[in-house]
């Protein structure tokens, strides 16, 4: 099969012959119909998050069940999956305290070698399933079945950018109805956590983006109001329309430390702050101590959306399905797995809010 490896740092993908390794007893085995091409897989390719080479990429996909191990019973062949990039292993400690989204085998099933390349060099998959790819080999407990005739392309947004958007708004932020947010940084995630926050019911939402085409599909989704960096400071002008307050909420979704500041300040005294966005691993944040105590504000880290996936998977395609969760919007392009490279650019680029592989 063909699948996109990573092969070091700066280095564009290689579209490669791979070999599926024998799958284990709670292995499935899955045909992937489509699979988003996120900003944590660019962060990869720039070296940001430490991954060693030769590794398969890709973490958000969707597909259909080929084959099963001897010990599988959550799903069957022929079953629609979406794949979670965190298992949720249900015996771990985080499972147990429904913290699924912590699940203590997140690490050791990354690292677990899937394919063997032409040379004879095993690779792993990002974590643990490698979506960038014709076919994944995963762990039962990466896959959550679902029962809906939405589009693949769409089903694969969930198993990352949706959950992780919505979820942070409905579930790590607890976003009240009538309240004020603001959005920091608008691509993928970032729409997703706009339309989690107006299905929460916030009254105002601000989209905080200097590209006007993710301004614009903010808008689209949710956002009452745009704001530009370009027209000024961005903390000032959401201050000038908030009484001089700021936001109850302020979702951070770019991961850089000038940005997380960004948001903290955007919020109110006693406001919510959000980091959603994933920074790079020796990166610092430094905020003034007095201020910390002071405005009293909560300054929430967010994995998956503090998503539960077994339950969240569903409720989102539930919300998809009754028109509340526009996720058709958020699909920008089609491509085919040799065009991922390009995807990557246009990513960069501001062309896109996702491109998904089909």
């Amino acid at each position: 099969m063909k699948a996109a490896i990573f092969v070091g740092p700066e280095q564009p993908l290689a579209i490669e012959d791979v070999t599926p390794n024998p799958p284990g007893p709670r292995d499935v085995v899955v045909r992937v119909a489509a699979s988003g091409v996120c900003h944590s897989d660019l962060s990869i390719v720039h070296g940001y998050v430490p991954l060693p080479p030769p590794c398969v990429l890709g973490h958000e996909g969707a597909g259909t069940v080929e084959s099963v191990g001897a010990d599988v019973r959550k799903v069957q062949p022929g079953d629609r999956v979406i794949a979670s990039f965190v298992p949720a292993c249900g015996q771990c400690w985080y499972c147990m305290h429904e913290k699924t989204n912590l699940c203590e085998n997140m690490f050791a099933a990354s690292m677990t070698p899937r394919v063997t390349l032409a040379d004879g060099r095993i690779a792993s998959c990002m974590t643990g399933l490698g979506t960038f790819a014709e076919a994944m080999t995963i762990d039962e407990t990466s896959v959550v079945k679902v029962d809906t005739d939405l589009p693949d392309e769409q089903l694969a947004l969930i198993g990352c950018g949706v959950t992780t958007g919505v979820g942070a708004a409905l579930n790590t932020a607890r976003v009240e109805p009538g309240s004020s947010v603001a959005v920091i940084g608008c691509g993928g995630v970032g729409n997703a956590v706009i339309q989690g926050a107006r299905i929460a019911g916030a009254a105002r939402i601000f989209a905080v983006d200097p590209v006007e085409m993710k301004r614009k599909t903010a808008e689209q989704l949710g956002a009452t109001d745009l704001v530009d960096p370009a027209d000024g400071d961005p903390i000032a002008q959401v201050q000038a329309l908030t009484g001089g307050r700021g936001t109850d909420y302020a979702f951070e979704v770019i991961g850089l430390p000038e940005t997380i500041v960004q948001a903290y300040n955007t919020a109110r005294r006693g406001g919510t702050v959000v980091v959603v966005g994933m920074p790079r691993m020796d990166a610092q944040v430094t905020l003034p101590g007095w201020q910390l105590f002071s405005d009293e504000k909560r300054l929430l880290g967010c994995v998956y959306g503090s998503a539960q996936v077994q339950r969240d998977f569903p409720r989102f395609i539930g919300l998809v399905e009754t028109g509340r969760l526009d996720l058709g919007t958020m699909v920008s392009r089609r491509i085919a797995l040799d065009e991922v490279n390009d995807a990557f650019r246009a990513m960069e680029a501001g062309e896109v809010i996702r491109s998904v592989i089909v």
